[in-house]
């Protein structure tokens, strides 16, 4: 029997790869649902596969490394289709032993909701989503995230949820709790207005290291490699003193010190937009630091920008840069020249940015991507004075560049997402090279 505030289950589940590590990674998506959720009566439980600071988890300093830090790891078999790929395969979070214990204190939920991040970590989507039914049979389980979104037939098929819900869900998920709960609420936010979205919950957590800031959804660019058009087909933009607000709350009520900024276009428009959130952030005078693992459009870095960046205090950049091969990128992306990849390291260190604050994303393993072009660009990046950041290319089903990855990869990356893998590099011809892996490891770190 449904009782007068149903209670809904949310789930962020384990993840399965050769390698993981908490780079300022939370789950947005369904803690942003779980305080939607919250604001409308309902009664919400969460749990965290990947709960580093997890009761039974080995003590962990939650400010150490600005928040970040490694995940608990569990040596599982490795997938048949990587044997010739000579890498340990580990499920990443906390034990299942941990998981049932916490599941079986529940009260039984009326409803579940379980994301999904990277495509190929399906696995431990499917893991979670077995347990979950085990110790809970009777509640209806929708699945909903990235691996959902671009990869739904696949996960209709195999994750084991009874209903797939692709694409975003702050517009859905009232209609659907009420269709599976019975209880229905009115309202109270606009979803195509982020500035009355609730707050995420992510006071749900054991610990609130850091918090994600979305300030924006939609991309302008049309990158070959990327998919944020196909997550976020509609472009939002929050108000400055909505930002500022949030910002304010998590560090006052939690004692919350790095904020990260998950957007894929911060500095797009920026003096309609970030400029004054920068600006109000420094009035505030607050004890706060800022990070930007997504990587920022190398354009927008002017001298005022990069000087009122540093006044803030953001502590780590990205730069998406992606290749330094700027006359052969036509068919990849048009974010930027050498020059404006020059001059815009040249600003942010004149602002104050040390070298071990600045990275600069190189994709690699790209189809038709040659070892000794990745190479060059490394060291182009080093040339300039910061850091390279390899980051290993996975093909995307939907985006231009599929076509290109499922005609050069080993694999048969139509049959499977397990098969897209960024760690097993799908695109390099022949067989997996580690001593290529190697080498550019050690050439963007020496």
């Amino acid at each position: 029997m449904t009782p007068d505030k149903p209670h809904i289950l949310l789930v962020n589940p384990w993840i399965t790869d050769f390698a993981a590590y908490d780079f300022w990674a939370k789950p947005l998506g369904v803690l942003t649902l779980a305080g939607i959720l919250r604001a409308h009566d309902f009664k919400v439980s969460y749990l965290d596969c990947l709960d580093r600071f997890h009761p039974n988890a080995p003590a962990s300093d939650p400010s150490a490394r600005d928040g970040r830090g490694p995940y608990l790891k569990t040596r599982i078999k490795k997938p048949d289709v990587f044997g010739d790929v000579p890498r340990n395969f580990s499920r990443y979070g906390i034990r299942s032993e941990w998981f049932r214990q916490d599941l079986a204190e529940l009260e039984q939920p009326d409803l579940v909701l379980v994301t999904s991040m990277m495509t190929y970590w399906y696995p431990g989507v499917q893991e979670t989503i077995r347990v979950i039914k085990e110790i809970f049979p009777e509640p209806t389980v929708i699945l909903g995230g990235i691996y959902a979104t671009l990869c739904r037939q696949h996960a209709a098929d195999y994750s084991g949820a009874d209903l797939i819900t692709p694409g975003p869900g702050e517009g859905l998920i009232l209609e659907l709790a009420a269709r599976h709960t019975g209880f229905s609420m009115k309202c109270r936010f606009d979803p195509e207005d982020m500035n009355t979205y609730p707050y995420p919950a992510f006071d749900l957590q054991r610990r609130v290291t850091y918090v994600p800031l979305l300030t924006t959804k939609g991309c302008p660019f049309r990158c070959a490699y990327c998919a944020s058009h196909l997550l976020h087909p509609k472009s939002m933009r929050r108000g400055t003193d909505a930002v500022v607000a949030e910002i304010q709350y998590w560090h006052r009520a939690h004692g919350v010190k790095n904020f990260v900024f998950y957007d894929d276009a911060l500095l797009v428009d920026e003096e309609k937009h970030a400029m004054p959130l920068f600006e109000a952030v420094i009035l505030a005078g607050l004890d706060i630091h800022f990070h930007l693992p997504n990587a920022v459009h190398i354009r927008g870095i002017t001298d005022q920008t990069a000087g009122m960046m540093y006044r803030a205090g953001f502590k780590t950049i990205r730069l998406g840069l992606e290749t330094t091969a700027f006359a052969q990128r036509d068919g990849l992306d048009a974010k930027v020249t050498a020059a404006e990849f020059f001059q815009a390291v040249t600003l942010l260190k004149n602002a104050g940015f040390k070298k071990d604050q600045i990275g600069a994303y190189l994709l690699a393993g790209l189809p038709g991507q040659t070892l000794t072009s990745i190479a060059e660009s490394i060291q182009t990046v080093k040339q300039s004075g910061i850091t390279p950041i390899p980051a290993y290319y996975s093909p995307i089903p939907q985006t231009v560049l599929w076509k290109a990855a499922v005609k050069s990869s080993r694999y048969p990356l139509e049959k499977d997402p397990i098969y897209t893998n960024n760690a097993a590099l799908p695109c390099q011809p022949g067989v997996f090279s580690w001593e290529a892996v190697s080498y550019l490891k050690n050439l963007s770190s020496g």
